[in-house]
């Protein structure tokens, strides 16, 4: 099995592409999550963050975002002094306002259709044949990215927007020579 040039050897690395990395997620919560541990990983690497994944979640109450709406700075303080995470106060601080902003747009229209209708409601199918050719941003990352600031939400770059888009299957980037990629392809809504 060809993967994807990026996963390395590591099993959770491995586990992670051949299950998660590029199947359609529409739901809102897990969305969130995973734009929020890619703001996380910004500066690092993410690996990282997987290895802390599940430390995240428990000390981000499973990544409620309506019971993180809530927290004030005794919470920030008390996620500052868990080692289980990245303690970045910006990073913190922003995932709190982004649960209020995420709260609003969940109400108006969903927050899953908020992203969803970027593309469609289907996943964007690249045919990438080898690493160096996918981008680190696009146009359409770009846009998002500028539409979730405008919104309020930090952390949501054009690159760490596009990295998400893959992840949560928004855009198929797994390349042609690997197995995933006609996998993640069938499962288009």
């Amino acid at each position: 099995m060809e993967r994807c040039g990026w996963v390395g050897n590591e099993q959770i690395y491995v586990d992670y592409h051949d299950i998660d990395w590029g199947v359609p997620e529409y739901d809102s919560r897990a969305l969130w999550e995973k734009l929020i541990l890619d703001g996380f990983q910004a500066g690092l690497s993410w690996i990282t963050i997987l290895k802390k994944r599940e430390n995240f979640r428990e000390a981000f109450a499973g990544f409620d975002p309506n019971v993180i709406a809530t927290w004030g700075a005794d919470d920030v303080t008390r996620l500052l002094n868990n080692p289980g995470i990245i303690r970045h106060r910006g990073k913190i601080e922003a995932t709190i306002g982004n649960a209020r902003v995420w709260q609003k747009i969940e109400q108006e229209q969903g927050f899953d259709r908020f992203l969803w209708d970027y593309v469609g409601g289907k996943p964007l199918q690249n045919s990438w044949g080898k690493l160096d050719e996918v981008p680190a941003f696009t146009d359409l990352s770009t846009q998002i990215s500028k539409d979730l600031k405008k919104l309020g939400f930090k952390f949501c770059g054009p690159t760490i927007v596009y990295a998400f888009m893959q992840a949560v299957g928004m855009i198929n980037d797994h390349l042609v020579t690997c197995p995933r990629h006609a996998e993640v392809a069938r499962l288009i809504r």
